[in-house]
C-alpha cells in the first residue's frame, strides 16, 4: 500500500490528516524523516544521520559512545530533546483483567490448574534462526523441570513461531501446552504473568516478561545483550559472546557456535535458582 515513491506520498498524505503535533524518528533513514517533513508534522526528532539534519526540527547529534547504550536509553535522547529530561523510572506493564480471565479459561480448557507453577518458553524470534537457541535444547530443559519441580510447560509465541513449538514438542519426553499461535497479545501479557518462570530467546515476548518483571532466563546469540536485554529486576541473560558474536545476522552463515556454547545444563541451575527464590549467581 505504501511501496514506492507514490506510496510514500500517500502515507506522508495520512499522517498530515491525522494532524499529529510530533514525531520521534526511531529509524534513522532518511527515509523516515522525509515522510514526517512532507507530511508537515511541525516537531520531528531524530538522530541527525543519513544527511537528515534539516529535516528534522529537533536533531540529536550521535555522540561518541551513544550506540553502546542500551537501545532504550539510546531512544530516549529524542525525547530529552524535546525537553523531557526525568528520569524514566522502571517501565512495567500489567495484564488486564478480562485477559486474565480468558488466559484462566484457556488453560483450563488445557488440563492446567489455577493452582499449578507454570514455566512459560518461547522458542521462537522474528528477526530470524540466528537468534534461536535449539529446539532439542529448549526440550531438554523443559522436561528436567517437568520431573524436578513438577510444572506445567507452556509454549508461546506468534503463529509464525508455531512450527518451533511443534519442534521442541517433539523433541521432548513430557507433554506440553502449546498455545503458539492462539492468543491475542493480550492474552500473552497475561499468561507470561502467570508464569514462575519465563525462558525466551531474544524476542518480543522476552521484553513482555521483562516488563512484567517475571523470573525470566534470556538467551542470545547474534544479537548483542548490552544494546537489548530485558530490564526487568529478575531478568537474567545467557550469552556466549565468541569471535564472531555479535554478529546480528538473521541467518548462521557457520557453525552457530554462539548457540552452542550455551547448554542446558547451565540454563537448567540457573532455572532451578530462579524456581527456588534463591539468590542468582549470574552466569
Amino acid at each position: 500500500m505504501h511501496d514506492g515513491v507514490t506510496g510514500k506520498f500517500r502515507l506522508a498524505g495520512e499522517l498530515n490528516s491525522r494532524g499529529f503535533d510530533a514525531a520521534l524518528l526511531l529509524q534513522n533513514a532518511i527515509e523516515a524523516a522525509i515522510i514526517a517533513f512532507l507530511a508537515r508534522i511541525p516537531i520531528r526528532a531524530g538522530y541527525s544521520t543519513d544527511g537528515r539534519r534539516f529535516l528534522l526540527t529537533h536533531p540529536v547529534k550521535k555522540r561518541k559512545g551513544v550506540e553502546s547504550l542500551h537501545q532504550m536509553y539510546y531512544y530516549l535522547k529524542m525525547v530529552q530533546a524535546l525537553g523531557f529530561n526525568e528520569d524514566p523510572g522502571e517501565f512495567l506493564i500489567q495484564p488486564d483483567a478480562r485477559s486474565l480471565e480468558r488466559v484462566e479459561t484457556i488453560l483450563r480448557e488445557e488440563g492446567v490448574g489455577e493452582d499449578e507453577r507454570i514455566v512459560g518458553i518461547a522458542p521462537g524470534a522474528a528477526y530470524g534462526p540466528a537468534k534461536m537457541w535449539f529446539a532439542d535444547r529448549f526440550a531438554a530443559l523443559a522436561d528436567r523441570l517437568v520431573e524436578n519441580f513438577s510444572v506445567r510447560i507452556v509454549l508461546l509465541g506468534s503463529g509464525a513461531d508455531a512450527d518451533h513449538a511443534v519442534a521442541v514438542s517433539e523433541n521432548a519426553r513430557h507433554s506440553f501446552v502449546n498455545l503458539a499461535g492462539r492468543t491475542s497479545l493480550a492474552e500473552a501479557v497475561a499468561l507470561i504473568s502467570r508464569c514462575s518462570l519465563f525462558v525466551s530467546n531474544d524476542s518480543g515476548l522476552m521484553h513482555l516478561a521483562g516488563g512484567l518483571d517475571r523470573p525470566l532466563i534470556a538467551v542470545f546469540g547474534s544479537t548483542d545483550p548490552r544494546a537489548t536485554s530485558p530490564l526487568g529486576t529478575r531478568s537474567h541473560v545467557v550469552y556466549r559472546q565468541v569471535s564472531c558474536s555479535p554478529c546480528f545476522k538473521k541467518v548462521c552463515p557457520g557453525d552457530f557456535r554462539c548457540m552452542d556454547a550455551v547448554t542446558v545444563d547451565e540454563v537448567y541451575e540457573l532455572a532451578v535458582q530462579l524456581l527456588a527464590g534463591q539468590e542468582v549467581s549470574e552466569l
